[in-house]
């Protein structure tokens, strides 16, 4: 007898992943009109933080960055090359408020939906393994991955989530914000533990520009 019920899920799914893609080329789109419009928009001399288009660029920035596979961070980096050291420490700020929200997006998406979704695409192995690790903890979590083939990545994992968000042209494997969004829904990083190491990540930018423009 067929189910019903399963050409619907293939059909929502490919509704999610267009409507996914739809999302991101939108993204995409308005972090180049940011780009390409602020600094045009603002009076010669005033000061940024002044101006009601900065402050909308900020949250666009904000929202931008925690969508996966877009580059958001370059309007921070179009904003500082625009505006100098002045604004830095703001940019600062918006990016780890931005990938902080990415991850905690990530620990409330629901385990179950995720196994379901990696079962009707024949991922198997990766669906027993999210299925065996969901009841456990943090700790429990580490200790049976611990048992894989390359356990030292596992004891490096704030470094490799460092480096990866650094990483030239990352937004080809999800960006900040989705690097963030895989590193709040594994439940590998404690919340304390990820915002410093995105805090240190993202600071040098930041502080070469604020300290010599």
């Amino acid at each position: 007898m067929s189910n019903p019920g399963r050409p619907f899920s293939w059909a929502g799914l490919l509704v999610r992943l267009v409507l996914l893609l739809a999302l991101i080329l939108a993204a995409r789109h308005t972090s180049d009109w940011v780009l390409a419009h602020l600094p045009g928009a603002l009076a010669e001399g005033a000061h940024p933080l002044r101006h009601g288009m900065v402050w909308g660029a900020m949250l666009a920035y904000v929202v931008l960055l925690m969508i996966p596979f877009v580059p958001g961070v370059e309007i921070g980096l179009g904003l500082m090359m625009a505006f100098g050291a002045g604004i830095a420490p703001l940019i600062y700020l918006c990016t780890v408020l931005a990938l902080t929200l990415a991850f905690l997006i990530g620990r409330c998406l629901p385990e179950t939906r995720v196994i379901a979704l990696l079962s009707r695409l024949r991922l198997t192995r990766m669906a027993d393994l999210l299925r065996q690790l969901q009841p456990l903890d943090t700790e429990a979590r580490l200790a049976i991955l611990m048992q894989s083939p390359r356990p030292r990545l596992l004891s490096y994992r704030f470094v490799i989530l460092a480096a990866a968000l650094n990483l030239p042209g990352n937004f080809v494997i999800g960006g900040g914000g989705g690097i963030s969004l895989i590193a709040g829904f594994c439940r590998l990083f404690s919340l304390h533990g990820f915002i410093l190491t995105v805090s240190l990540a993202v600071a040098p930018v930041p502080v070469a520009i604020f300290l010599f423009g």
